[in-house]
């Protein structure tokens, strides 16, 4: 079952936890932040940070401030911050977000979507682009 835990997010919003033991099957959005150890099918929309826990599987699309990816995802992210995907993920979808990084260690099949600067050299000038 889904639980508030006793942490807050830097706007003082409680942070809720999916637990190890719980699968919830269908649209999971919320204001504040959500942490995943258990299974979560269907697509997940929350304002706050979004973190999938080692052992945490998340299958939909997720929409979120910041992601964090440590366990399985298989659908797309969209997020207004960073991604991070770290060693030991197993990631399945496109990544969009302010900043994306993926750490030496982790599976990812998909397509990355961040802004970036061209070094000079490339560019002939500082110029920022996307990266698909």
């Amino acid at each position: 079952m889904a639980r508030t835990s006793g942490r807050t997010n830097a706007s003082g919003e409680a942070a809720s936890t999916v637990g190890r033991t719980t699968r919830i099957r269908g649209r999971v959005t919320g204001d504040g932040d959500l942490l995943i150890e258990g299974n979560v099918e269907g697509d997940i929309t929350v304002r706050g940070d979004l973190t999938v826990a080692e052992g945490g599987r998340a299958h939909g699309a997720i929409e979120a401030s910041a992601v964090t990816l440590r366990g399985e995802l298989d659908g797309d992210v969209r997020a207004t911050g960073a991604v991070r995907i770290e060693a030991g993920a197993r990631v399945r979808g496109d990544m969009q977000g302010e900043s994306v990084s993926l750490e030496e260690g982790a599976e990812f099949v998909g397509r990355l979507d961040a802004p970036f600067d061209l070094p000079a050299e490339l560019s002939g000038t500082q110029e920022r682009g996307r990266r698909r």
